[in-house]
């Protein structure tokens, strides 16, 4: 990847702890991370927290939990950015004194006003150079009238900002189009731009590899780089941005996309990151379901697409439901039982359990939907409810009083050899369509209209409690 390819891979994830790890910075990790695998480098975690009032320490931690969930372990770090503070300042120091940096006054009333005269004489808005060279009295001035003060990055008045990104070629700025901008502010903390260069100096970070939304950074991070003679420039490539099916920006409004929301609902760390791998990469073989040594072997900066990736839940319900099916009985087991104590409790039955796995494995698409179809198992027959979609589709049913008349009659009458109860000869010789009347029997003993094999499910349940649902249910009809 570009002129650092000769060199030691050293990468760097760098969130900032001001929420939940969400799916664009989860897939930005796991791309650093693959990129260092695959080249045998190092993988740096530093969590850029510069912002106090809106780092939580929590946030910190839920990071680095999300991580090792997907089994992203990096190598170095982490490394936070608030213990570096003093290294920031003696940067900002240097370039204040070489005049590459100079304090400024300027309130940020004034600056907005100022900017709003720009737009409405039809010039760009930005910081237009007002304290560039105050002299001595001028800023004794501002002192004494007790204005604070922040440091800002004094760009070049001429030329160009030149750099080749790996996934979107060359990228081209004009200077004079890049204004002044604050690399301390005025309670004397490092604004990111100033920040992200010392550090990637002093980590030796040979590739930057981050989202799209951050390109325009760039090229403050390399002046100030430039300026701090920090040597020859890491490689970059910026991520495609994720958006929703809708081509929309991924939001809430699309579902969910927190990382830890996925972990609660069920969904198996393995199917997450082989679907963010392939938001916005692909293998050359076109293989969908891999793991993640597969994909770390496969994976290449020259295979990231330049376009924007949608996020799409139906294939990344479809991708769990492969890898569910990828688990032994026991492995399933594992990772279910967690989430299953905490929903169940002390209703949870063991045996149940394992055997409403079993049944549901094939069809599952979350542990979380599967934990969903199991509930029925375990509640209490005087607490057990259709829900009301449920009802309806049962009540909408042709002739569904004489459908569960039939499997009543069916359940009662068997032989109960703890072999699934097979309703087709029954719905056949009642002259009943499978297809038209199965969501009314599913609602009737599963309290869902959909959910485990109902022929398995009758069996789970046990013959007097099923028939005590399919009773219920044709009283209920009555009322």
């Amino acid at each position: 990847m570009g002129e650092n390819a000769h060199m030691r891979v050293r990468v760097r994830f760098s969130p900032a702890p001001t929420g939940s790890l969400h799916v664009g910075s989860a897939r930005t990790a796991l791309f650093n991370f693959l990129f260092a695998r695959h080249h045998g480098g190092t993988f740096v975690l530093r969590i850029e927290d510069t912002d106090r009032a809106r780092s939580k320490e929590e946030w910190v931690v839920g990071i680095q939990d999300t991580l090792r969930w997907l089994g992203l372990e990096w190598d170095e770090g982490p490394v936070l950015q608030s213990e570096r503070f003093a290294e920031y300042r003696i940067a900002a120091a240097d370039l204040r004194e070489r005049g590459l940096a100079y304090e400024c006054y300027c309130t940020p009333d004034e600056i907005k006003e100022r900017n709003d005269a720009a737009m409405a004489e039809g010039r760009s808005p930005g910081y237009d150079g007002r304290c560039r060279d105050l002299g001595d009295e001028q800023r004794a001035a501002f002192v004494a009238e007790g204005r604070d003060r922040s440091l800002r990055f004094r760009t070049p008045d001429e030329g160009s900002s030149r750099f080749v990104d790996e996934i979107r070629g060359e990228v081209t700025v004009e200077w004079a189009s890049v204004h002044d901008f604050v690399i301390l502010r005025a309670d004397d903390t490092p604004i990111f731009f100033l920040a992200n260069a010392v550090d990637d100096i002093a980590m030796g970070i040979t590739h930057v590899i981050r989202g799209e939304d951050l390109l325009d950074s760039t090229h403050r991070v390399l002046a100030l780089r430039e300026a701090l003679g920090g040597g020859p420039p890491p490689s970059f490539a910026h991520l495609p941005l994720i958006l929703g099916t809708d081509r929309a920006k991924l939001s809430k409004r699309h579902g969910a996309v927190a990382l830890e929301e996925f972990r609660d609902a069920g969904y198996l760390p393995e199917a997450v990151c082989n679907y963010l791998a392939l938001l916005g990469w692909s293998p050359d073989d076109g293989r969908e379901v891999m793991d993640l040594d597969e994909v770390v072997e496969a994976f290449t900066i020259e295979g990231v697409t330049h376009a924007a990736a949608a996020f799409d839940h139906a294939k990344l319900d479809w991708m769990n439901g492969e890898w569910i099916r990828r688990l032994t009985l026991d492995e399933l087991e594992a990772r279910a039982r967690p989430l299953a104590h905490t929903r169940f409790g002390d209703r949870l039955d063991d045996d149940l359990f394992v055997a409403g796995l079993r049944i549901g494995q094939e069809r599952a698409v979350t542990i979380g939907s599967l934990l969903d179809q199991m509930e029925f198992l375990f509640v209490p027959d005087d607490e057990f409810e259709i829900a009301a979609e449920s009802w309806d589709k049962l009540t909408a049913t042709e002739r569904v009083d004489e459908v569960l008349g039939s499997v009543e009659d069916h359940v009662a009458g068997i032989e109960w050899d703890g072999e699934p109860v097979d309703l087709r000869e029954v719905l056949k010789a009642g002259d009943f369509k499978p297809r038209k009347v199965m969501p009314a029997i599913y609602s009737a003993v599963e309290g869902r209209h959909a959910g485990l094999p109902v022929f398995d499910a009758i069996v789970l349940l046990g013959r007097e409690r099923t028939l005590l649902r399919l009773r219920a249910a044709r009283a209920r009809l009555l009322e």
